[in-house]
């Protein structure tokens, strides 16, 4: 069905079609190639048809239906236009403070397009940001100094708090190069637990990773811990160890420069999955509902700001992400 198919899909189909290459696509429109193939690949799963046909000597070239369907997409998106034009004369109406929390590891993925778009477009919003760890966010909203949080699944106590799934992400096994296992297809849980680990120590965040191992009678091997992402990103990259993390940064190095290795984890793990996070004893001002109307609108499974496709790194490849 249409409704499974997003704009920001379409977008990328009509930007490929309009090219001829999803590599000069991505220059034009600043999104990854990866990102743009799998908009393309879920557009033709959900139509059943193809799109494309790959010519060497000229590219991408659209098929009798892809140009009918490319045709369908730019009048969807002219529409949507409209749509946004007609809403931004109403844009004015939403003013006042929103207190707003973000989960550490990924806000600084989410602040371009979901956080700082939201106050371009509503200026007369104060938007005050609070970033911390599950348990700062959550007796942030218990004591009604936060009305919204974007956050994790993790410790939610549902008689107080509401929690809205957007999307889930599944945990995968971070590496180095070097790492006996960074060129596997995928690893299991028994693997992981003879090798050294890194541990990603945030209140609630821990026990999520370490139950993964427990669930399989498991001990995990810690040699180190951060509460911060970018320091386990390092650790790994130094081969200090591996880990194991859900958020998917569209970059494959450390801060360090060192190239990183991300593997699926074999079987049935649990994923941990991004929403909003609201109290259940507060009514949400007009603010608040317009912050969480955004968020329905641009995170899904398919699309998370700043994330990488749910895909996994091949080290032999190198793609423009690692540009």
């Amino acid at each position: 069905m249409l409704n499974r198919i997003s704009l920001r899909q379409m977008e990328y189909f009509v930007a490929t079609a309009e090219s001829g290459s999803i590599i000069i696509a991505s220059e034009k429109i600043h999104v990854s190639s990866p990102s743009i193939s799998a908009a393309i690949a879920h557009i033709e799963s959900e139509l059943q048809v193809q799109l494309f046909i790959r010519q060497h000597a000229k590219g991408l070239i659209l098929t009798n239906v892809g140009e009918q369907v490319m045709k369908e997409c730019q009048c969807i998106l002219a529409q949507a236009g409209s749509l946004y034009s007609l809403a931004a004369n109403f844009s004015g109406s939403i003013r006042g403070p929103l207190k707003l929390g973000c989960f550490t590891a990924f806000a600084p993925m989410l602040y371009a397009e979901i956080i700082h778009g939201f106050s371009n477009l509503y200026k007369n919003v104060e938007l005050d940001l609070c970033e911390g760890d599950q348990e700062v966010l959550i007796s942030g909203l218990l004591r009604n100094v936060l009305d919204v949080v974007l956050t994790y699944d993790l410790n939610i106590d549902e008689n107080f708090i509401h929690f809205e799934s957007l999307a889930c992400l599944p945990p995968y096994a971070l590496f180095s190069e070097e790492h006996p296992l960074a060129h596997a297809s995928a690893v299991t849980m028994e693997e992981l637990a003879e090798y050294p680990m890194v541990l990603l120590d945030m209140p609630y965040s821990n026990d999520y990773f370490i139950s993964l191992f427990k669930s399989k009678n498991l001990n995990p091997k810690i040699v180190k811990t951060s509460k911060n992402s970018e320091v386990i990103r390092a650790m790994v990259a130094n081969n200090i160890g591996y880990s194991i993390l859900n958020v998917r940064p569209k970059i494959n190095y450390s801060l360090d420069g060192k190239r990183l290795v991300r593997v699926r984890i074999s079987g049935d793990q649990r994923p941990m999955h991004i929403g909003l996070a609201t109290a259940k004893n507060v009514v949400l001002n007009t603010v608040a509902q317009a912050f969480i109307s955004r968020c329905r609108a641009f995170i899904s499974d398919q699309y998370i700001p700043g994330m990488g496709a749910p895909h996994f790194y091949d080290p032999h490849i190198r793609t423009k992400e690692d540009e």
